[in-house]
């Protein structure tokens, strides 16, 4: 644990975290650090490095790791990359700088990030992945990854789309592809791809990334629509681009859900709020909140107890009329 001259230095390195990320990020607002250091000298001190607040489910997922915090008594050094890699690197070194008990990140990209965690390493303070997974020779670099099963969403996707156009001739699908080399991206087109891979009658026409945002997915549909003469289904890898996709096509007159299939991933609230009204088809739940099972897990490793190297959460699909049972109580 930190000493209460440590937490003062650490409060300092804090700040100029802020400024420094601040200063190259790239739109957006400000990233903020959560949390403090200065408190309760038995406290674990965590920190998190976020990959941004692009979508409906990431808020939801940064939401809950706040609130999972404060209920823990853990303290937070909260950092938000705007979605650029270097500014997660450069947050991660701010914490071992801090001497932080335990550092938390869910990787904007897979690669790239052997030599940091083997910085953290050398320092002795154990690494949680939450969400996304790393691509590294060497899994001693992270004490466990805590998230989805990115290819089972995928298939799962893919299975509903075969069994749904049985008997159709010929179903064209455009894809609208997460952030480019993101764990959720290559993991959902590899496991969708080998759902339908022995579907004779289902081909992808074309696929793009729309960077798992809302205005990304309405400006590659608006492409694929002028590109593509018969589209039949869309496949997005989250609810926030399949709903920008509902606004491109509607804007070309068309009916989502009935003129163009959509398929989705997430199960965020405004992504099921349109698989009720049916213009969303089908959607495969991914879970964002992992706060409690991170604070649980962050308290195991900081003493040095074993845990499973892979820890996943349970997830569901939904139809229309499932959507609507359950859109009342729905917490994200």
């Amino acid at each position: 644990m930190l000493t209460t001259t440590t937490r003062a230095a650490a409060a300092a390195a804090a700040a100029t975290l802020v400024l420094a990320l601040s200063a190259c990020g790239s739109g957006g607002d400000a990233p903020a650090a959560g949390g403090g250091a200065g408190g309760d000298d038995d406290a674990i001190v965590m920190g998190f490095a976020q990959v941004g607040a692009e979508s409906g489910w990431r808020t939801a997922n940064t939401a809950s790791i706040q609130q999972a915090a404060e209920e823990a008594g853990v303290e937070l050094q909260f950092s938000d990359a705007q979605q650029r890699q270097e500014n997660q690197i450069q947050a991660i070194r701010s914490y071992i700088q801090q001497q932080v008990d335990v550092i938390a990140f869910s990787p904007v990209v897979e690669t790239g990030w052997d030599t940091v965690l083997q910085e953290a390493k050398r320092a002795q303070i154990p690494v949680i992945l939450t969400d996304r997974a790393v691509d590294s020779q060497d899994d001693t670099l992270y004490e466990t990854f805590l998230g989805s099963d990115f290819v089972l969403e995928g298939e799962k996707a893919g299975e509903w789309l075969v069994e749904n156009t049985q008997g159709e001739d010929q179903v064209n699908v455009v894809e609208l592809q997460g952030t480019t080399g993101a764990a959720p991206a290559i993991d959902r087109k590899e496991g969708f791809e080998s759902a339908i891979a022995d579907a004779g009658n289902i081909e992808i026409v074309a696929s793009q990334t729309g960077d798992f945002t809302r205005s990304g997915g309405r400006e590659v549909m608006e492409a694929f629509l002028q590109s593509q003469p018969d589209i039949d289904v869309v496949y997005a890898h989250n609810d926030d681009m399949g709903l920008g996709a509902i606004e491109a096509i509607e804007a070309a007159g068309k009916v989502p859900g009935q003129d163009i299939r959509i398929i989705t991933v997430d199960a965020v609230k405004d992504g099921m709020t349109a698989l009720s009204e049916g213009k969303i088809n089908f959607i495969v739940e991914c879970n964002p909140l992992l706060g409690d099972q991170l604070m649980e897990l962050a308290e195991q490793v900081v003493a040095g107890e074993e845990v499973e190297k892979r820890v996943l959460v349970e997830e569901s699909t939904f139809t229309q009329e499932q959507a609507a049972e359950v859109l009342a109580d729905r917490q994200y």
